[in-house]
């Protein structure tokens, strides 16, 4: 989950993940590299056995790490992995995907415990606080049915740390290019310790994993030898250029999200019931957006049917243009009551500390609590369930990460080498999931961008689908279980769906 926006303005949507606060200290991006010292312990791998409904699933459950060397055979740093294969399969034809979150600073644990692991927990934001127990359960939804599963923690997340001392290794890992070349290395790596070159291959990326997922692709079919079949990618952002800043596209991006989730407030919603709010968002708004501010009746126009659509006063809808950017909206929402939308999830409420402020110092009621009980799981997974007990503090999401990023000189996106590894590989497919609530990383954004892609790079090679739910939509068992069909479908036949999915 996750990608931190506030980083990259600083710099030149992250989040929040999203999903979605930092929990920990040692091994932050503004510590000094780990030394040898606190090396992590060596692999383990156990056997494991699960009861699902239907069926069981015995598998091996390896929690290890990749050491990262750089051209002097110096080592750098240590990835940490967990990587979970089924039993009494055959390795040339089991498929495999590798995971990773966003952030940048996100450990993968939201999709290893939330959507595809054999362990679930459940993280419904509607009912998660920060004590809500950590006890994990078999998935009935996980993955390991069909596909083989390495969930990757990108240095200064998790358990992976740095093992050189210095600046140069830091700013080499904490940017776009430096931390592509580092997890698509990572794969490789693990495709040869595992025995697995022969295997069909997969990627699934989640939020600031929109980033990566193509880049990683990309760099695995042309620095590593290494091809890929399909791409997932969850709630993701893959242009960082066009819905943030002073674009007028953010508004549009947004809208249709800002109406969802008034909707949901009277009554389930999916997105066939936004066919309306979709058309006026590219046709008159769009319109009036672009004729300006200076032009008052098209701005009052504009002002009053957002103000229509979403609720909000007309009052304050005018005063604001009609262009609400996250924070205005999650305030403005509910704010008689003195409650905020979640941004990972603008269906969840929750009480605004400080109501009469007139700044924001209000946190995401859809993400906050994920924290304490995710990162229990998660230690508690890996040190009782796989027996592997590295020293120093998990990092679930390490904000620190995010504030020493190094974006570029200009807002990073991946659209390019989503057209080129498209292109180079006529049969590989894409899947793109998001969440109707989603105000991190609206759906409506990537339909815009996927829209623009050539017609090669149509269906049914790539497939936007969108569910009801926040950033991690996957938490809402419905919708859960409808992307597992997606993933399964792409896998096992090697395309997406062609018919579209009711969702």
């Amino acid at each position: 989950m996750q990608f931190d926006l506030t980083a990259l303005r600083l710099t030149s949507l992250a989040l929040a993940l999203s999903a979605c606060g930092v929990m920990g200290s040692a091994a932050r991006a503004d510590d000094p590299p780990t030394s040898e010292q606190h090396r992590l312990p060596p692999d383990s791998t156990t056997r494991q056995t699960i009861e699902l409904p239907g069926r069981m699933l015995a598998f091996a459950a390896t929690a290890g790490s990749i050491r990262l060397f750089d051209d002097k055979g110096e080592p750098q740093a240590e990835i940490a992995y967990t990587s979970y294969q089924l039993d009494g399969t055959d390795r040339d034809t089991r498929p495999v995907t590798f995971f990773f979150n966003g952030g940048p600073g996100a450990s993968s644990a939201w999709l290893q415990l939330g959507s595809a692991g054999p362990w679930r927990l459940p993280i419904n934001a509607d009912e998660v606080t920060p004590s809500t127990s950590a006890e994990v359960k078999p998935n009935a939804e996980t993955w390991l049915d069909f596909t083989d599963l390495v969930f990757i923690d990108p240095v200064g997340t998790g358990y992976s740390r740095f093992v050189a001392t210095g600046e140069d290794v830091r700013k080499r890992f904490y940017s776009v290019d430096g931390d592509v070349s580092a997890l698509a290395l990572v794969i490789r790596r693990w495709l040869e310790k595992h025995d697995r070159l022969l295997s069909p291959k997969y990627v699934a990326g989640e939020s600031y994993g929109g980033i990566r997922g193509p880049k990683v692709v990309r760099e695995l079919q042309m620095q590593q030898g290494i091809g890929v079949r399909g791409l997932i990618m969850i709630s993701p952002v893959f242009d960082f250029r066009e819905f943030t800043g002073t674009s007028i596209l953010q508004y549009v991006a947004t809208l249709p999200s800002y109406v969802a989730t008034e909707r949901e407030a009277r009554g389930p919603v999916k997105r066939a019931d936004l066919a309306d709010v979709e058309a006026y968002a590219l046709g008159e708004f769009l319109a009036d957006l672009v004729k300006g501010e200076a032009d008052k009746e098209a701005t009052n126009r504009l002002a009053d049917k957002v103000a229509a659509l979403t609720g909000i006063d007309r009052a304050v809808s005018r005063r604001l243009a009609g262009r609400f950017d996250v924070n205005e909206f999650r305030r403005e929402l509910d704010r008689k009551s003195g409650k905020v939308t979640g941004r990972y999830d603008a269906s969840v409420r929750g009480l605004d500390p400080y109501p009469d402020s007139d700044g924001y110092l209000f946190g995401d009621p859809s993400g906050d609590a994920l924290q304490a009980p995710l990162t229990s799981a998660a230690v508690d997974i890996l040190t009782r369930k796989l027996n592997w007990r590295p020293d120093g503090s998990y990092e679930l999401r390490n904000g620190a990460v995010g504030r020493a990023w190094d974006f570029g000189g200009s807002p990073p996106q991946s659209l390019s080498e989503l057209r080129q590894i498209l292109a180079t590989d006529a049969k590989m497919s894409v899947l793109v999931g998001h969440g109707l609530f989603d105000l991190a990383t609206p759906y409506f954004g990537s339909k815009m961008v996927l829209d623009q892609l050539p017609a090669y790079a149509s269906a049914p090679r790539v497939r936007l689908v969108v569910f009801p739910g926040g950033h991690m939509f996957y938490s809402r068992n419905a919708s859960r279980q409808a992307f597992r069909a997606e993933v399964e479908t792409m896998i096992k036949y090697g395309r997406v769906l062609i018919e579209p999915a009711a969702n």
